[in-house]
């Protein structure tokens, strides 16, 4: 049974995945996490006691350079699936440092690890594969037309999405300059549960439901491309398994939309299942757009389609309408991770937008 690190497995991203590796793979993992403001104990709750069994959680820093040997010492550690990250671009603005170390130097403790492990008598260890999951942010912004594709020249706009660049960079440099098998995949939005409630979705779900504003950057129009996180970690996984050393592959939903329509959307369905009349587009109140604001995102993912057979298999229609009953069905999971900290953060955010 293969043994595989991954990290940041109490966010959003990392518990959905590791919910789908566990009951599709045979894999054991041990699962690394900081446990910051986004990372959530309750999120893997649902493991089943066989899933458990394969699964050793460890509260730790990527950037703890000892901690991550130890992790290495101890386990018979094969494979990398690097989720950890600071993620949200307003938070970026107020503390690029913080994104640089756990982006960056937090990436690079991952790789030299990996590779004081997996290289020995001049050649690497059979079977080893570090996976760098990263962001479309990193390609900057588009026009009113046109795809990223995996040729794409990185120009970030932002300092969360420039230390996500320099990530990868960094990821490719060890390929390039000591052959380690990597492989670095480029996402676009990801909705679903277990979203921390800083992210569009979330944000408003909460916001509607307490008939509170719904703020809405600059006149809402600005592009993205929404992929269901289930479909996310499936092409994790085949990118996993199947992507070549040295490769970067784009995942994409083929759902582009503006983000007030992302809104009325929610909106709608909300009023829909909730019957409750005062969840409306009255709510909706435009802000302050966010300094240096992509316009447009839109991902080109021929490549993962053709060479790995991964498509998206979530409508977005359906995915929504699941995403909003998870949140209708998990209220309490909302209100315990609200913490002070975090309200203090939105009024920070939004006081004079």
């Amino acid at each position: 049974m293969k043994t595989i690190l991954v990290t940041g497995v109490y966010g959003f991203i990392g518990s959905n995945f590791i919910y789908h590796i566990l009951k599709n793979q045979d894999f054991s993992i041990i699962g690394l996490d900081c446990l910051s403001y986004a990372g959530n104990i309750e999120n893997l709750l649902g493991l089943n006691e066989i899933e458990k069994e394969r699964f050793t959680p460890i509260v730790g820093d990527i950037t703890d350079a000892t901690l991550v040997s130890k992790i290495f010492s101890d386990y018979p550690i094969t494979g990398v699936i690097n989720f950890a990250a600071e993620t949200h671009v307003d938070r970026s603005i107020h503390d690029p440092g913080a994104f640089v170390k756990t982006n960056v130097y937090g990436t690079y403790v991952l790789l030299e690890e990996a590779k004081r492990c997996w290289y020995k008598n001049d050649k690497w260890e059979e079977g080893v594969k570090f996976l760098q999951v990263s962001t479309d942010e990193v390609y900057g912004s588009l026009g009113p037309t046109g795809l990223f594709s995996e040729n794409t020249p990185l120009d970030p706009h932002s300092p969360y999405s420039a230390t996500k660049a320099g990530a990868d960079h960094l990821v490719k440099a060890y390929h390039d300059t000591y052959g380690m098998p990597v492989s670095i995949t480029r996402c676009s939005n990801n909705y679903g549960p277990y979203q921390f409630p800083e992210k569009l979705i979330p944000l408003i779900l909460r916001n509607a439901l307490d008939h509170k504003p719904l703020p809405v950057y600059g006149d809402g129009l600005q592009v993205r491309d929404w992929l269901y996180v289930m479909d996310h970690c499936n092409a994790i996984c085949c990118v996993f398994e199947k992507g070549l050393s040295g490769e970067v592959y784009n995942i994409g939903g083929n759902n582009e939309m503006e983000n007030i329509r992302i809104v009325k959307i929610i909106i709608r369905i909300l009023n829909e299942m909730t019957a409750d009349p005062e969840i409306n587009e009255s709510l909706i109140t435009y802000v302050t757009d966010r300094p240096g604001h992509d316009r447009r995102y839109a991902i080109d993912a021929r490549k993962i389609h053709n060479a790995l057979g991964w498509k998206p298999e979530t409508k977005f229609e359906d995915g929504i309408r699941m995403t909003i009953q998870w949140y209708l069905n998990n209220k309490d999971w909302m209100k315990r991770i609200i913490s002070g900290q975090y309200r203090e953060w939105i009024e920070k955010n939004y006081e004079k937008r």
